[in-house]
């Protein structure tokens, strides 16, 4: 490893214990993370002929341009997808289309409430996608629990439901889905496999969690009056349905068109955007105006999104540098044939870094085999599905939809890792556990 590796690394590391301590430091993370971004980028230009030996003479300055502009699309294309999927949950939520959700989730039993948001969460995730699920049930959440404290074990439960159950299915995160393009695993083989360890993973850390809940909200607290709406019943239930309906769309028109799922977001919003235009039309109310998206679209944190930009930028550093290729290596020659140690290690490691190039270095140095447990539905990818999914729930970084949480909710790294990340680690392992006795048991 050369001195310049090093120096990327430890870059990257000082940036992250920065992120990790930004409730005693009072530096923005968004902040910290452009920052390392750029030092590692710029660390990496010192010396590029040593990563790209291939390219002769001054091409590599070219080159590099090329990866950075590669990785940037890459970025770019969850970097919309994300502000999409948050303007339409606020579209919907500001002119009161969550309002019969909440309605349906509303009870004072404090346990009751998390069971149902949990539940809720579990499968509407499989559904969607874990990012957009968190958006929406965080919106939904804030009309239901008024307490910040309360609503933040609420917020950590989410997180952990949305990531356990998007591992269970093959649209339902990031990498299940490069996964299941990749054609190594299959949908059957998911569902049939990996749902009931992707349940225990979420119902253990929802039992523990319960245990600081007791008793009952005031009835004030947790039943607040609906916002007064210009639109109809009729018209907030189409903004909705809409909303809602067209998030479920976005993996089908992936499908039928091949675009990029952020293509599916910006129809879904321009149809959604149109429509509400069209309901303000014949409003002659003065705050007609707050309501419309072009001022809603104000609203959306654009510091999550700069946050995001930095940290999977920063980590493209260490995919470009081999770092995480050498990781895996490492991990498989420490660990050979142990496939529930190297994934339960990847799954760790990708509550740290992003999970999206982990899973990609891994689908690069593991070969497809015809049978065993790199075959097709084999125990190495149905394990990597479950534990990069399930893993991200450790760290509220290590996934999208606890990045996105932090944003709307303003959780601290500190309190997640103290409170939280023992909790997630417990479920985690407890998934494993049951992975394991199930193939004991079926083969």
């Amino acid at each position: 490893m050369t001195t310049l590796t090093i120096c990327i690394i430890c870059a990257f590391v000082i940036g992250y214990l920065c992120i990790a301590l930004e409730s005693l430091t009072k530096v923005n993370k968004a902040a910290i993370a452009l920052l390392m971004c750029v030092v590692c980028w710029t660390l990496l230009m010192m010396n590029p002929s040593a990563y790209y030996p291939e390219v002769a003479g001054d091409g590599v300055i070219h080159h590099i341009a090329e990866v950075i502009e590669h990785h940037l699309g890459d970025a770019a294309g969850t970097l919309f997808f994300l502000m999409g999927a948050m303007t339409i949950v606020e579209i919907v939520d500001s002119n009161g289309g969550f309002n019969f959700v909440r309605d349906a989730l509303k009870t004072r039993s404090k346990r009751k409430l998390m069971w149902r948001v949990a539940f809720m969460t579990f499968f509407l995730s499989a559904i969607l996608d874990n990012l957009t699920t968190s958006i929406v049930m965080i919106m939904v959440l804030r009309k239901l629990v008024q307490s910040r404290e309360e609503r933040l074990l609420y917020a950590a439960l989410i997180i952990i439901s949305a990531n356990s159950g998007g591992a269970f299915s093959p649209i339902g995160d990031v990498t299940t889905i490069m996964l299941w393009i990749k054609g190594v695993i299959t949908t059957q083989g998911v569902l049939t496999e990996i749902f009931i360890p992707s349940l225990v993973s979420m119902i253990i850390p929802a039992i523990i969690i319960s245990l600081s809940l007791k008793g009952k909200f005031d009835k004030e607290q947790n039943l607040p009056k609906a916002e007064v709406s210009q639109f109809t019943k009729a018209q907030r239930n189409i903004i909705f349905w809409l909303g809602v309906g067209g998030l479920i769309f976005v993996p089908i028109f992936k499908t039928i068109t091949h675009l990029p799922p952020f293509m599916g977001i910006l129809l879904v919003l321009g149809v959604l955007w149109t429509t509400t235009e069209i309901f303000h039309y014949n409003t002659d109310e003065d705050d007609t105006m707050a309501k419309r998206v072009s001022d809603i679209m104000t609203k959306i944190d654009l510091s999550t999104i700069m946050f995001f930009l930095g940290i999977l930028m920063a980590v493209a550093v260490l995919q470009e540098i081999g770092v995480l290729t050498a990781m895996g290596e490492g991990l498989n020659e420490a660990f050979s044939g142990n496939y529930y140690l190297i994934n339960g290690i990847i799954g760790v490691l990708s509550s740290i870094v992003d999970n999206v190039p982990l899973v990609a270095g891994c689908m690069g140095m593991y070969p497809v085999a015809a049978e065993g447990a790199m075959a097709v539905d084999g125990i190495f990818w149905q394990l990597l599905a479950y534990c990069a999914g399930v893993g991200g729930s450790m760290l509220i970084i290590g996934s999208a939809a606890g990045v996105v949480v932090m944003g709307l909710e303003k959780i601290t790294f500190g309190w997640y890792l103290k409170r939280i990340t023992w909790i997630a680690f417990v479920g985690y392992l407890c998934g494993i556990l049951i992975y394991w006795v199930e193939r004991m048991l079926l083969f």
